[in-house]
Order: C-alpha cells, then structure tokens, then sequence
C-alpha cells in the first residue's frame, strides 16, 4: 500500500516537472488564497493586542470620569452634544466629597505633547509629553516603575519639584548613567528624578515611553493653558464593588455639575473591563470578515485548480489510453490524478504559509508587538488547501478514470 502511494508521488512530481509553468502559476494562485487567510488573522491579532494592550493601561477594577463616552454619537462630524470640560474646580469638588470605601482616585492632565527636556547640555527634541498628576495616578493607569520609586502623598501636597521618567530617556540624556537624583529642566522648571518607567512602546504613533511625570499642583503653575481637561480615575480594591462605586461617582459628579434628576449626564464614565469587551467585539466582527475575505480568494484558487487539472486530463488522454492499454485500473487513474492535485495544494500551503509567517513579521515590526508563529492559522491553512484540493481534484480524477481507453488512444 505504502509503496503503490510513494509510486504516484513520484508520478505526481513527474507530472508537475513537465509541467512547471502550469504548475508554478496553480502554487501561486493557492498560496495567494492562504497567504490572505494567514496574513489577514495574523493583522487582525496584532490589531486586538494593541488596542487592548493600549485600553489596559487604565488598570484592572478601574473606571475614569472623562468628558465624553467613548462611543459618542456624531453627526454630520458634530458631536449631538457638546459636554463642558472636567475643570479643576469639578475635580476638586470630587476629591473632596466623593468617599467610597476601599477607593482610590486618581487625577490628571495632559499639560504638553511638545516639551522640550534638558540635562546639563543635553536636551531632547520637542515632543516629550508632560503629565500633571497625584499619587495614585501610576497604580490607577497600571504602570510600574523600572528603577527608583514613584510619588508618595508628601510629594504631591507639598509641590515638590519631583518628577518620573519614561525609558527612552535612558537612550539620549542618561544613555550612560544611572538617572536617579539627577536634575533635569522643563520650561525652565528644574526637577529631580526619582523613578523610571517601564517601557510600553508606541501605539499608533504614540510613544508611551516619552513622558514625564510631576505633581499636579505643580504642572498647573507651569502650563497655565486655559480650559484645561482633567481626567478622574477611580480604582476599587474589588471587582464586585467596582458597580456600588461607579454609581456613587455619577451620583456625586452631578451633584458637582448641578444637574437636576431629568437631566441627562454631561460627562462619560468608561471602565476598563467595558472598554475591552468593546474591542474584542470589534476585532470578532473583523475576523469574520478576514475569514469571508480568505474563503473567497480560496474559492476561486480551487475553481483555477480544477480547470488546469481538467486541462492536464485532455492533454495526457493517450497516456491515459496507454495505461489502461497496460492493464492499469479506473481507481489508479484516478489516484494519479487525485494524488497530483494534493501535492499542487501542499506545495501551494506550504508557500503561503511562510508568506504568511513573513507578513505577520512585518505587522509585529510596524506596531511593535511580540512577533509569535501564527500556528492556528497555518492549520486551518493547511486543512483548507487540503480540502480544496479534494474538491478540485475529485473531478478531473473522475473524468480521467472513465476515459475510454479505445478512444483515448486514438486522441491526438
């Protein structure tokens, strides 16, 4: 049995050597259908790490009171509603009576995307971000510190004129030394370093590792920018307490916003658990797509497979007419040819696979994700070309089995 398979391998390999243009153009045709399966899954992975790795910044049992939903309505490119900003007036008002047990709430602002950061001589290029935020803002937003140490409450209240750094420092102003009690300057402001972050990376073009982080109090000295929006965080100790917490939030936010009880909230709450429920939806619906994609480009690969092999049956009739001549049977004709478009859709698999491999190196290079061998794609690539295979060879095997052997040796 092993060796009548091994036998119409080799006839199989034969057949494609003589036929190499055919055969090569039948590959590629195959491989472009896998390589779209694989290549659009592996897209689709990388999109939903991101996201989510991104949106898990905010912390495990976390919820933030921010200006708008994340899903807001638009209309026309308008907002339906246009929410006032969370001034430091309502963030004070919050801190001051909201009193949820076993909470901690974080405050923050963007105080610059463009600062510029210098170290003795050396200075950054303008695009450091700069943070305001209090001491519970590193745990609430889920970032650890590298070296050193992060804020503590003394910090804060008395305006000390400290400050946390991203990684990235660590390659241009203290590329060789230790940053920790070094001072550095901000719009002429002087701080002095006492923790280093753990590297994210970017997302989308966003370097998280650029920042620098000091106490609110003294951000807003500095970037005395009108209408500035702040960010509230909320942290529960429980998930199960995480419902009772929220509620008191929004009940307390519109006490500070003066809204009466037939008023619709100005303010969006988001929580974090909600935010990637969210993105895993959307990612779903992309890989239904990304499988609709690849089925069709699938499909068409097996229908071009089946005519070329329905076009290598008509020319090799009289080889055919000689092989029944020899005594050959309808089942090994038809094996032959079977076995020929196996090995067609293996080769085909084989080859975008590795395209495949290489695409999804490429997208983990562009959005800095860890680059894993996408091994649930290639098996459901290398199934599927298998059972296009069949589908397409079940035919033209059929066909050349019940040539009559007569009349195939009479064709010229």
């Amino acid at each position: 049995m092993f060796s009548l398979f091994k036998e119409n391998v080799r006839i199989a390999l034969d057949s494609i050597r003589s036929q190499l243009l055919r055969t090569v153009l039948t590959i590629v045709i195959i491989a472009i259908g896998i390589w779209a399966l694989v290549g659009i899954l592996s897209l689709v992975d990388a999109l939903e790490n991101v996201i989510s790795g991104d949106f898990e910044s905010m912390g495990a049992n976390t919820f933030n009171i921010q200006r708008y939903e994340f899903d807001i309505q638009r209309q026309g490119g308008q907002r339906e509603k246009v929410n006032p900003i969370i001034s430091y007036n309502d963030i004070r008002g919050f801190m001051d009576a909201y009193q949820y047990p076993f909470a901690q709430t974080s405050i923050s602002f963007r105080g610059t995307g463009a600062a510029e950061v210098k170290y003795e001589s050396e200075k950054t290029d303008p695009e450091v971000q700069v943070y305001g935020v209090n001491e519970n803002y590193l745990e609430n937003t889920g970032t650890k510190i590298d070296q050193g140490r992060q804020f503590n409450f003394f910090d804060i209240q008395n305006n000390n004129k400290v400050c946390v750094i991203g990684s990235d420092f660590l390659k241009n102003l203290f590329e060789n030394e230790n940053p920790i009690n070094k001072t550095i300057s901000i719009r002429g402001v002087k701080f002095k370093v006492i923790g280093v972050l753990e590297s994210k990376g970017a997302t989308f073009g966003n370097n998280q590792d650029l920042k620098v982080l000091i106490p609110i109090q003294v951000a807003r000295g500095i970037f005395t920018e009108p209408n500035i929006n702040y960010t509230i965080s909320v942290k529960v100790d429980d998930k199960e307490m995480m419902q009772g917490a929220q509620d008191e939030a929004v009940v307390t936010f519109r006490n500070i916003r003066r809204l009466s009880p037939v008023e619709e909230n100005n303010f969006g709450i988001e929580r974090s658990d909600d935010l990637i429920n969210r993105i895993a939806s959307i990612t779903g619906v992309l890989s239904i797509a990304a499988w609709i994609i690849s089925i069709i480009t699938i499909l068409g690969s097996s229908i071009a497979l089946m005519n070329i092999m329905l076009v290598s049956v008509t020319e090799r009739t009289r080889e055919i007419g000689v092989r029944k001549a020899l005594g050959a049977k309808r089942s090994t004709i038809s094996t032959q040819f079977f076995m020929e478009t196996i090995v067609i859709g293996q080769f085909g698999s084989l080859l975008g696979i590795l395209l495949g491999i290489l695409t999804r190196f490429v997208i983990s290079s562009l959005f800095g994700t860890d680059f894993t061998i996408p091994w649930t794609a290639m098996l459901w690539a290398t199934t599927i070309s298998f059972i296009v295979a069949v589908l397409a060879g079940s035919y033209p095997a059929n066909k050349a089995a019940k040539l009559d052997p007569i009349e195939s040796l009479r064709y010229e």
